[in-house]
């Protein structure tokens, strides 16, 4: 497992140091911001010469990170964007071969630990799982969770691991997790630029730290510009913290302390770094460190020059109050180094980062020269016994003059040649195919794998318990059956917490949680505001550092507010950081059949698309989602549970293990057994599915109903596959609008499963309309599918198969 050095932090409290040893703290961060800036300004280059995509680097942030890192502990977490180069280098959680090999996208992990080549440069984060998944010690380390390109995307999510903090020093039944915690003294670090604060997962988080009272340090890198858009329109006043004023902390209220410093004065840095996180860590008090007159020396990226958009004037002046500009006027002006010292200084710093670049360059070309030669010796050795060998070795002389060639060029140039030489057969080609083969294995590895962590911890591998009834087991409200679950988890496993709109002091507007946040105390079941960005931001956060949180939104169609957190977050965290970290947040909701445009969505289609990474369950009633809770509080990897909204007081058995049995995810259930025809529906309509079986029998017709149960993963035994062998018909019957969640299905039925082959008529859906739903019963039963509907299409189908026998009904 890749690791990175850590750095201990030095202090700026020149009380307990000579002045030889406070030149010394001086003089290497100096030379950590400059050699900082040599690296952005050698990536620009290498992204301009072809060497590298793209680039964005933190050049003008340095000497502000310099001052934060001082204040980083070991335990501490950092959740930022793509800015904070330096302070990377500066606590050891990066180093300048690291950050080279990410923009050269190095695949090796042992190189580029942060993402394993899958993130574009300046993109952080460190390993906190083990080759195997599991965590390591998070208060021996310092922690950074995996960057997102998204504008203030970070930010929810720094939410939750500050919440961690407060959760490990408020509930004394946490005190065994030693190595997430020592006693909620983390700080949750986060960084955001100035533009980026205009959005709005800025202020609901912001507002909501500000409520809960976590110890979060919010700096904003302000630099007067978002690309080319300037602050005055941006922001009210073009001032953040002077808008923000009104979330200052007074006595007797809440809320934040806020600190505003320039960007270029390295004591006043240093100082208030150190007042603002001792505050933030010692009294759970959320910081708000606004750092002004910084600079950004490059312009926002690689993609295109800040002299477009900025004025001479302004120009000049970044020049002269470049950060280490004056930094470096500063240490002269008070003898801390000489001129001659600082020249030498920077010009072995230039060097320093030279070699480094070359090796991270070297690391990777040199593999991929070796590989491409070896491809380029099996080619000619083709071309040698071939017919087209003419054809053959102008592939090879286009593969041998690559400029800074890739993996790409040389399986690209394989494929041709094989291609080319299909109608021949020899030795030769077929030791072709199977490098082929075996090379493209390889690389699915490399940019294909950990979508979810797969350990020995992940849901599919927790063990199948069925439940138990008593012979005179009562009917209760299916209500009654989550709540005795939630209860037996909250009890066996003191990790598990649960928030979200109306969840804690009414029990949630269904009563699922209904009296127990009086059992288990307002730290573990919680009402929040309404924000379902931050909500989700909070579970994640939460997650990240050791716990397991139900984050529940109240709605299904407001899920769309958390979309962004969910989807560019959440879901690719595993996937991004190629398995070095994981958040088993479980998003709860409920959705499908009721009345009102607002409140009888099912975007199943919208979620499978843009929430691949979380486990989509989709059960019938409230035992199978106690089923599955079980099973997702046993397992390590987020999920989304969508209870059916017209469930709650419908009659359920209670299980006698309502806290134990499990329910497969990925396994599909055959709840009807005919042969005449199959129906793949979930959730609300799986219901009036079944009130259509013995209507649609006393017209002569058998049908075969499946639950798919999860529709990620989907039927992963194939069972609708071998049900259409029997039936050779499919309807997929669904809530969603036409060719969204039905089209899912239909492509793993049909094209995966191979489902195609057994047709004999043309498969059919059943959905809502185009159009959200109405309010009213009327619109439900026009707009959705009805019994009516089901009954019908399914005859329909028959009597296309057979006219004679199923003659048309209108």
């Amino acid at each position: 497992m890749p690791e990175t050095a850590i750095q201990v932090a030095g202090t700026f409290n020149v009380a307990y140091l000579s002045f030889d040893d406070f030149k010394k703290i001086v003089i290497n961060d100096y030379r950590i911001g400059y050699e900082s800036r040599q690296a952005s300004i050698l990536g620009r280059r290498e992204v301009l010469t072809g060497k590298a995509k793209f680039g964005i680097f933190g050049d003008g942030k340095e000497v502000a990170q310099l001052a934060m890192a001082k204040a980083f502990r070991n335990g501490d977490w950092r959740s930022g964007y793509y800015r904070d180069q330096t302070f990377m280098f500066a606590t050891g959680m990066s180093n300048l071969r690291e950050f080279f090999a990410q923009l050269y996208a190095n695949p090796d992990i042992e190189k580029e630990p942060a993402s394993g080549g899958r993130q574009m440069n300046c993109h952080y984060a460190t390993r906190f799982l083990d080759t195997d998944g599991n965590w390591i010690n998070q208060v021996e380390t310092k922690n950074c969770a995996s960057d997102i390109s998204t504008t203030a995307g970070a930010i929810p999510r720094l939410l939750g691991l500050a919440y961690a903090s407060k959760l490990y020093r408020q509930n004394k039944e946490l005190s065994y997790l030693d190595k997430f915690s020592v006693n909620g003294n983390e700080v949750a670090f986060g960084t955001i630029g100035n533009g980026s604060t205009s959005e709005g997962a800025f202020f609901e988080t912001f507002n909501a730290a500000g409520v809960l009272q976590v110890p979060m340090a919010i700096s904003i890198w302000d630099d007067a510009y978002a690309i080319s858009v300037p602050a005055s329109l941006q922001t009210t006043k073009e001032d953040i913290s002077e808008i923000l004023k009104g979330f200052q902390r007074e006595e007797g209220t809440n809320g934040f302390e806020i600190f505003k410093v320039r960007g270029w004065d390295y004591v006043a840095l240093c100082e208030t770094y150190e007042r603002a996180i001792s505050l933030c860590r010692e009294e759970h008090v959320p910081v708000l460190i606004h750092v002004t007159e910084m600079t950004q020396p490059q312009g926002h990226s690689t993609s295109g020059s800040h002299e477009r958009y900025k004025s001479k004037d302004r120009l000049a002046w970044e020049n002269d109050h470049d950060c280490l500009v004056k930094m470096r006027e500063w240490m002269i002006a008070t003898a801390i180094a000489t001129p001659e010292d600082l020249d030498a200084m920077e010009a072995e710093a230039k060097k320093y980062v030279r070699e480094c670049q070359r090796e991270a360059w070297n690391e990777l070309a040199d593999i991929i020269t070796v590989e491409l030669n070896e491809t380029a010796k099996d080619l000619e050795a083709l071309a040698d016994i071939s017919a087209y060998r003419d054809d053959l070795m102008e592939i090879v002389s286009e593969l041998r003059s690559s400029v800074d060639p890739g993996r790409k060029d040389i399986v690209s140039a394989t494929r041709k040649a094989l291609r080319l030489t299909v109608n021949e057969d020899s030795a030769e080609r077929r030791a072709l195919q199977v490098w082929l083969k075996d090379e493209i294995g390889k690389n699915d590895v490399r940019y294909n794998t950990k979508l979810f962590s797969n350990t020995i911890e992940s849901p599919l591998k927790v063990p199948v318990i069925n439940a138990q009834y008593e012979d005179d087991a009562r009917l209760v409200d299916g209500r009654e059956v989550l709540n005795a679950c939630f209860d037996a988890n909250f009890d066996r496993d003191k990790r598990i917490v649960a928030f979200g709109e109306d969840l804690g002091a009414i029990g949630d507007v269904n009563q699922g949680f209904a009296g127990l946040q009086n059992k288990y105390g307002d730290i573990r079941i919680t009402d929040t505001g309404i924000r379902e960005t931050s909500i989700i931001g909070q579970g994640m956060g939460i997650a990240m550092r050791g716990l397991r949180p139900i984050a529940e939104i109240q709605y299904l169609d407001y899920l769309i507010y958390a979309m962004t957190i969910i989807c560019d977050d959440l879901t690719s965290l595993s996937y991004r950081t190629m398995g070095g970290q994981k958040a088993p947040v479980i998003i709860r909701t409920r959705g499908h059949r009721l009345e009102g445009v607002w409140h009888s969505g099912s975007p199943m289609g919208m979620i499978l698309s843009a929430m691949r990474g979380l486990h989509i369950c989709v059960p019938r009633d409230m035992t199978q989602a106690a089923g599955m809770y079980n099973t997702l509080l046993r397992g390590d990897e987020p999920a989304l549970v969508i209870e059916c909204l017209n469930g709650y007081r419908l009659k359920e058995k209670l299980p006698t293990n309502v806290g134990e049995f499990t329910v497969p995810l990925g396994k599909a259930e055959i709840l009807s057994e005919g042969n005449d025809i199959t129906i793949v529906s979930y959730g609300s309509t799986l219901r009036i599915v079944m009130e259509a079986v013995p209507e649609l029998a006393k017209l002569g017709i058998n049908v075969e109903v499946i639950d798919p149960q999860t529709l990620y993963p989907f039927d992963i035994d194939n069972l609708c596959g071998a049900s259409l062998k029997k039936t050779s018909k499919l309807l997929v019957v669904d809530e969603d609008v036409p060719g969204a969640g039905s089209a899912y299905i239909m492509q793993r039925i049909l094209e995966a499963q191979g489902g195609y082959y057994a047709l004999d008529a043309q498969p059919r859906s059943l959905t809502a309309k185009e159009h959200r739903p109405p309010y009213g019963s009327d619109g439900d039963y026009f707009t959705k599918p009805s019994l009516d509907d089901v009954i019908d299409t399914v005859y329909s189908m028959m009597s296309e198969a057979n006219p004679a026998k199923y003659p048309a009904i209108y």
